[in-house]
């Protein structure tokens, strides 16, 4: 069975979230769709990430009448009892503040051994179709521990700080179209489309 429709809308405001999605969906056959500029910013209320995804897929799907893929994706840090999670884009008080909640970040670890630093970066994703009034969702995972320091330019978020073992350097050192294959974004990705077309 083939992909129902190819066209998504991102429900997000992030360039480089809608980047990774596009760079992601584009070689399967997917376009995708920005959020109209008029359209208000979605609520994020939810104790979990899931309830954050879903959210926001019914809130834009209302809004632009069409299939409408959004995510809610957060670290946790084994160490911080699983910290920031839900409330990772606004860890360090405002929404989005990439330098400020990594600063927090490696404050709150200051003195940890690397044996100690591991975390994993979680994505929650809830593509929600109005027009059949159903919806899908799936999660996927990245493995990893948390640097002393920043590195690499690619990327948003706490990829500076998130170190994979495997490739002896974090996500914003990997070259895009690597993060792209190993990221947790895609893992998320492949598991819905599995649904999806089912």
């Amino acid at each position: 069975m083939g992909i129902p429709v190819a066209k998504l809308v991102i429900a997000s405001k992030n360039p480089g979230k809608v980047r990774e999605f596009e760079a992601i969906l584009k070689p399967l056959g997917i376009a995708t769709l920005v959020l109209p500029p008029h359209v208000p910013d979605a609520p994020e209320e939810g104790s979990t990430l899931y309830e954050n995804a879903r959210s926001k897929a019914r809130f834009y799907a209302h809004w632009v009448h069409a299939p409408v893929l959004a995510d809610d994706s957060g670290l946790e840090v084994d160490a911080l009892g699983g910290r920031p999670g839900v409330l990772s884009a606004r860890y360090a008080g405002r929404h989005g503040d990439d330098a400020a909640n990594n600063a927090k970040l490696l404050g709150e670890l200051q003195g940890v051994p690397d044996h100690q630093r591991s975390a994993r970066f979680r994505c929650t994703l809830v593509l929600a179709e109005p027009s059949e009034g159903r919806e899908w969702s799936a999660e996927g995972t990245l493995e990893g521990r948390i640097a002393h320091r920043p590195a690499g330019t690619h990327g948003f978020g706490y990829d500076p700080l998130f170190w994979l073992p495997t490739f002896g350097m974090t996500l914003a050192q990997l070259p895009p179209e690597v993060k792209n294959v190993v990221s947790h974004r895609r893992r998320a990705i492949h598991q819905l489309l599995r649904q999806w077309r089912d």
